[in-house]
């Protein structure tokens, strides 16, 4: 089918929950292309899932050999590549606690909601979480209620109680947030959807102190900053902190739908028997990819790639600052960057789409850029080229 007659499908039959701009009918790499063959360079990665670039080899044959062995698995029953993948996230973490494996980020961060209840229930009956402002933490009514952003909760009251809400990067607000019921602390390492905005060091470890000082917990949703995007394996680990929990998702499994909560040894058994469950957690096809792209980050070293990618791209996004007044600031983190602009960033976007490159919103006035972490630089240069040129006629077009 070509993109038209696909687009009109997609209005026809399914809910209008999304607005897509582009047909993609396969992809390889850092690229992806319509029906017709149109290429662009994909700047966004499925929204942070394909880290280790689209279809990649090792990821495509450890699924297909793991779909012709055992694709799913009822938790009533352990599998291989479940236990190995525990494992490693334990390991690449250095937390020393366990796994929970769910679908998806959401049910990562409801997964760590639920447990810090249930810890809280154990001492002293305490449940309220605190998370930041312009935060976003999922869809479901307690994760979009977790979320600190009111577009994304309008017309869903009543929404869960037990949440309070304080300033990113503000530790004092943090403080008046907390009473004698809460539990936890909630936040990202690098605000993604809020705006592209990363944690500073001394709120990082303010707000680890805090908890420590008080009794609670610290929970770091990694689902869009982890997996190696800022140049760690986890967005935290950029920082002086360990937190008591933190949750995966998105690139964990390049594509395969998977989540996971991750705890240190404090937090390890709090989960009982029947207490949480996941009919398709931890089954064998998404531990296998997962297991695949871990494999690749360290065998390509994408870590180091992502830091260097990351000052690449930071530089160009720069020079763009440097010569239009309509970009006010770069900011982010080693491939999880953002350009802020003077107004709607949509208008960029669309005008990138134009000339072959893809790229996000966030925030409300930001263009968000998340590149594959094995993009080739020669790659990367021609996109940045590409965006000139689009950036020169939306821009000097409207100044003539």
């Amino acid at each position: 089918m070509k993109s038209t007659e696909l687009m009109e499908a997609y209005k026809k039959y399914l809910m209008p929950t999304y607005s897509p701009s582009v047909v993609i009918a396969k992809a390889k790499g850092s690229r992806v292309y319509t029906p017709e063959n149109t290429q662009y360079y994909d700047l966004t990665s499925g929204i942070g899932v394909h880290n280790v670039g689209h279809c990649t080899e090792g990821v495509v044959k450890a699924v297909q050999e793991q779909i012709a062995k055992l694709g799913h698995c009822s938790n009533l029953f352990a599998n291989e590549p479940q236990v190995k993948l525990a494992k490693k996230l334990v390991e690449i973490s250095g937390l020393g606690g366990k796994v929970f494996f769910c679908n998806s980020g959401a049910e990562s961060n409801e997964a760590a909601i639920k447990l810090a209840r249930k810890w809280g229930a154990q001492n002293g009956g305490r449940y309220e979480i605190v998370t930041m402002r312009n935060s976003f933490h999922g869809r479901t009514l307690a994760t979009v209620t977790a979320t600190g952003q009111s577009w994304c909760q309008k017309d869903y009251d009543p929404l869960m109680p037990g949440f309070a809400y304080a300033d990113f990067n503000d530790l004092e607000s943090v403080k008046a947030a907390i009473t004698e019921k809460t539990v936890a602390i909630m936040l990202e390492a690098v605000q993604g959807e809020g705006g592209v905005t990363p944690a500073t060091e001394e709120f990082m470890a303010g707000v680890r102190a805090l908890c420590d000082e008080k009794n609670l917990l610290m929970i770091c949703d990694e689902v869009q900053c982890g997996m190696g995007r800022t140049g760690k394996w986890w967005g935290w680990q950029n920082y002086s902190v360990k937190p008591d929990l933190f949750t995966a998702a998105k690139s964990l499994a390049d594509g395969i739908p998977m989540g996971a909560l991750i705890s240190n040894a404090k937090c390890a058994d709090v989960f009982g028997p029947s207490d949480h469950a996941s009919t398709f957690g931890g089954n064998p096809l998404a531990c296998a990819a997962a297991l695949a792209v871990i494999k690749i980050i360290e065998e390509e070293n994408l870590l180091d790639a992502a830091d260097k990618k990351g000052k690449l791209l930071i530089a160009a996004l720069k020079a763009f600052a440097d010569k239009y007044d309509q970009i006010l600031e770069v900011r982010g983190m080693g491939l999880m960057l953002g350009m802020v602009i003077d107004g709607d960033p949509k208008p960029v976007v669309e005008k990138f789409r134009d000339f072959n490159v893809l790229a996000l919103t966030a925030g409300g006035n930001v263009v968000r850029f998340l590149p594959t972490l094995s993009m080739k630089e020669s790659n990367l240069e021609q996109a940045v080229e590409m965006m000139a040129e689009a950036l020169e006629e939306l821009y000097d077009t409207a100044e003539a």
